[in-house]
């Protein structure tokens, strides 16, 4: 049997007091049914093909165990399901504080507008873009950790799934759109996957050409949320330095912005268009 080692754990962050405690009540419920089955961690990490080591710091709730390592327990220990839907608590945890902050504030607007400048957003990622663009980074993550980031930032296109549909908006610059991060199959994947947002209903795409000299998002990224009772909140890298912001006179520049940015975009129609004319030269 191979016996995975501790790199197949996720490091629990410290400062993620709700993430600490969940992972540290499932650790200790692994650690007693373990002991109540008269078994040490190291025949149990052979049972279940994880290293020992690694037993140890989930059991101390210094690791967050993946979906496979509570479902084997589970079936060693006999625990009848209930280590296995464990799983329900901890996949809520294993993404980091702040994606999960920002997965939840995307969840729950009834309207999302995004400028973007400099990469295409998260919320369009496919798989290996995202994967390409994380495993890009200096210094380099882990293989591990990048595989966590990419599973967070896919994980907040569930936005696209909701019932019903919130309505999105993005603005997007050419230049992201024509560099062909991860190699030509998989910028050519990101492209199809624009098209097929782009299509959607409740989605209006747009791009910013180059050969627009200047415009109001010359300052960075802008972003902007709005809710069922009527707050919103946004976040804009110039003018707030990407700090939440909520006041209305701060959300109004931001509205201000972001609505001269979509008038001075391609249209709609023509984006998509414009996106499909990249998809042919490749």
């Amino acid at each position: 049997m191979t016996v995975e080692t501790d790199e197949s754990g996720w490091e629990v962050d410290p400062d993620d007091e709700w993430g600490v405690a969940v992972i540290t009540t499932v650790g200790r419920q692994l650690k007693l049914r373990r002991e109540a089955a008269g078994m040490r961690a190291g025949d149990f990490g052979v049972a279940v093909g994880y290293g020992e080591d690694l037993v140890y710091k989930v059991e101390g709730g210094k690791r967050i165990p993946r979906q496979e390592y509570l479902d084997r327990a589970d079936e060693v220990l006999g625990a009848g399901g209930l280590l296995s839907a464990a799983w329900e608590d901890v996949k809520k945890v294993r993404y980091p504080k702040k994606v999960r902050e920002l997965g939840k504030l995307e969840s729950n607007a009834v309207e999302i507008a995004l400028y973007e400048c400099h990469i295409i957003p998260g919320l369009l990622q496919t798989r290996e873009h995202a994967r390409a663009v994380i495993g890009a980074a200096q210094p380099p993550y882990s293989p591990d950790d990048v595989e966590r980031m990419v599973a967070a930032r896919l994980a907040r296109q569930s936005v696209f799934e909701r019932s019903p549909a919130p309505a999105l908006s993005f603005v997007l610059e050419e230049g992201p759109l024509r560099r062909p991060i991860g190699g030509t199959m998989v910028w050519r994947e990101q492209l199809e996957r624009l098209l097929e947002v782009g299509r959607l209903h409740n989605v209006v795409l747009q791009v910013m050409r180059t050969n627009c000299d200047t415009h109001s998002g010359l300052d960075g990224r802008i972003e902007l949320l709005k809710f069922p009772d009527g707050t919103a909140v946004g976040r804009s890298d110039g003018a707030f330095n990407s700090r939440p912001i909520a006041e209305p006179r701060h959300l109004r520049i931001l509205e201000l912005r972001y609505g001269t940015i979509r008038a001075q975009a391609l249209s709609p129609g023509e984006s998509l268009a414009f996106i499909e004319q990249l998809l042919g030269e490749t």
